[in-house]
């Protein structure tokens, strides 16, 4: 089987195109000698003569000519293609798939995405909701956000947002009946909204901490949901004690709609990460989305 590399047949189009060596030569870099021995060399393994060479001028033969008329097209077709690559690594455009979880996406990333997307136009994000570990290297997702415990290793991880905290809540409703937990333990006295996870699929156990105590507690109750939102509808309602982030019950705990608990046993932990594989090469619009994200907090913990 005859075969030619690219180089070869580069150096073909240019001296046929040019109609001189001298010309091509300086065009592709090299000298005249070494143009001619590649093109001895092509023809050689071909068992074709490509070029009519005189003193004078230099023209494709019969078979050069539709060698060229094959293969000069496409290699304008890369170099258009490949000028439109480095017009992207240049211009902000294509699209940009995240995986992360329902509150980093209402919290964290929407908020940043209205403000960044009116900027670069060009610019598509796909955002993949899911409560699940998602392989982004498998999936062939440019990056996920998790909370910073969840990221896996060898990863880059670029923190997004302040430290999160989960509170346990109830209404008042719920409080006149029951009386307050002291001591996480205490829960399992109390009828509690469990939240089914997504990985395993088994119930999620409360964590709590207080120092260097740490304490995970099985609790029971009626309901079972796999989504906060209803989770938080239930506690609000009246249903049972509720373990949810505290910035999405905050404007409920200022209206006393809902009444924290065992708040000493609940103290703040890593927030939220933008990670992605350290090999991948960023792209301006990925660059961008990142720095945009990234967390410029102030004092203790700040705030964007």
């Amino acid at each position: 089987m005859v075969t030619a590399n690219l180089d070869d047949l580069r150096a073909f189009v240019a001296v046929a195109r040019e109609g001189s060596f001298t010309k091509a030569a300086a065009r592709l870099g090299v000298s005249q000698s070494a143009l001619s021995h590649t093109l001895r060399g092509l023809e050689a393994r071909l068992g074709l003569r490509l070029l009519n060479r005189t003193t004078r001028s230099v023209a494709p033969t019969a078979a050069g000519e539709r060698l060229f008329d094959s293969v000069a097209p496409r290699f304008a077709e890369i170099e258009a293609e490949l000028a439109t690559l480095s017009e992207l690594r240049e211009k902000p455009a294509g699209t940009i798939r995240i995986t992360t979880g329902e509150h980093a996406a209402a919290t964290i990333l929407w908020p940043a995405l209205a403000k960044f997307l009116p900027k670069y136009p060009d610019v598509k994000v796909e955002l993949s909701v899911d409560r699940a570990l998602t392989d982004i290297v498998a999936q062939r997702f440019d990056a996920g956000v998790r909370l910073g415990e969840q990221v896996a290793q060898g990863m880059v991880a670029v923190r997004i947002g302040p430290l999160q905290r989960m509170v346990v809540v109830g209404a008042p409703a719920y409080f006149r009946k029951h009386p307050a937990p002291k001591h996480p333990r205490d829960l399992t006295q109390h009828d509690c909204i469990n939240l089914r996870l997504a990985t395993r699929g088994d119930l999620y156990a409360w964590e709590f901490q207080k120092g260097s105590r740490k304490i995970n507690v099985r609790v029971d109750g009626r309901l079972v949901f796999n989504h906060s939102a209803h989770i938080l509808d239930a506690a609000l309602a009246g249903f049972g004690l509720a373990f949810v982030m505290e910035d999405v019950v905050a404007p409920h705990l200022a209206k006393k709609k809902l009444v924290g608990v065992l708040d000493d046993w609940t103290p703040p932990f890593p927030g939220y990460y933008l990670y992605y594989p350290s090999r991948r090469q960023s792209s301006p619009a990925f660059a961008l989305l990142v720095d945009a994200l990234r967390w410029r907090g102030t004092g203790a913990d700040g705030i964007r």
